[in-house]
């Protein structure tokens, strides 16, 4: 992504968060849509979906910290963690002078859109959020720790990196492929071979093997009980998982729908909106035309009703 052009958000501590604001045009006539990165990701992973849903509306793509074109801090000291990570969302959005947003977390960046809307009520250091949040679509997530880590444990026995510090193309490929792989299921693998190899290329560069395990640790540490029912009902919520995940189990997004009883689940079906079926896998944004999950968001942040039923 450092080729592309990108703006930068320095804070205090030194810090610095790329970002990239898509359909620009639409600023002051329609919410921003704020796209928050699952464990391992890069802004430039949504762009299938972020350059569709730019056509409607702003949409904010950005590096974690540590991730990419973004920094740690000058000291470089600081824990990663969930909550860290929220608020750098919040210190971006209120450089940015929006009054309300909406927000799309994928995976990780689920917990972390849960994060930020818990910011309010943490016992300690409480921070009202300067900002309104309209929608939150929460995707491919999951609300308390899983017990399954076996994504995460294989970038920690990934081999170290050689002696000079180098490894081919060929040999990044190799390495990035088996976490890569999982983010889908078979069926898609094998109907998608020039766009897997696309996405693996992709996947070879700018993605800190460290920076990812302390995102995994962060994860494993959440802690999310008593905050849910904090949660004010006039936040409208979607949850959104296929029962193809490999990475994060379908069950996952049954207790999201059981921590957020007003959350409605994706439907399934023909009409604008829906999903013709959960065969999806951890990557949803991959799956199906690009214009099923332009509907999909765009008439859940438009409020256009559907009969939404809730699977549990």
């Amino acid at each position: 992504m450092s080729a592309s052009l990108f703006s930068v958000h320095t804070r205090r501590d030194g810090s610095r968060q790329a970002y990239e604001i898509l359909g620009t045009e639409h600023i002051g006539t329609k919410t921003p849509l704020v796209l928050i990165n699952g464990m391992s990701m890069l802004r430039g992973d949504w762009q299938r979906l972020s350059e569709c849903l730019a056509k409607f509306r702003p949409v904010l793509i950005f590096d974690h910290r540590g991730m990419g074109d973004s920094t740690f801090s000058t000291d470089g000291d600081e824990k990663l963690t969930l909550e860290l990570m929220a608020r750098d969302i919040l210190a971006l959005v209120v450089e940015l002078k929006w009054q309300e947003v909406a927000v799309c977390g994928y995976s990780m960046g689920g917990a972390i859109a849960q994060q930020l809307l818990f910011l309010p009520f943490h016992s300690e250091n409480p921070t009202p959020l300067p900002f309104r949040v309209t929608h939150v679509l929460l995707t491919a997530t999951l609300c308390e720790s899983q017990r399954n880590n076996t994504f995460t444990k294989s970038f920690a026995q990934l081999p170290p990196s050689p002696k000079n510090g180098k490894r081919t193309q060929a040999e990044k490929r190799e390495l990035a492929r088996p976490t890569t792989e999982a983010i889908f299921d078979p069926i898609w693998l094998a109907r998608n071979p020039e766009r897997f190899d696309h996405i693996l290329d992709i996947m070879t560069s700018g993605r800190p093997v460290n920076t990812i395990l302390m995102q995994a640790r962060a994860l494993g540490k959440m802690k999310f009980d008593g905050f849910h029912e904090q949660i004010p009902r006039d936040i409208k919520v979607l949850v959104l998982h296929g029962e193809l995940d490999q990475v994060l189990p379908f069950s996952s997004s049954r207790q999201v729908l059981k921590r957020i009883p007003w959350a409605k689940d994706v439907e399934v079906g023909g009409k604008p909106g829906q999903v013709p079926s959960l065969a999806f896998g951890h990557q949803w944004f991959e799956y199906f035309d690009i214009a099923v999950w332009k509907n999909v968001i765009e008439m859940f942040l438009n409020d256009v009703e559907l009969t939404l039923q809730p699977r549990l």
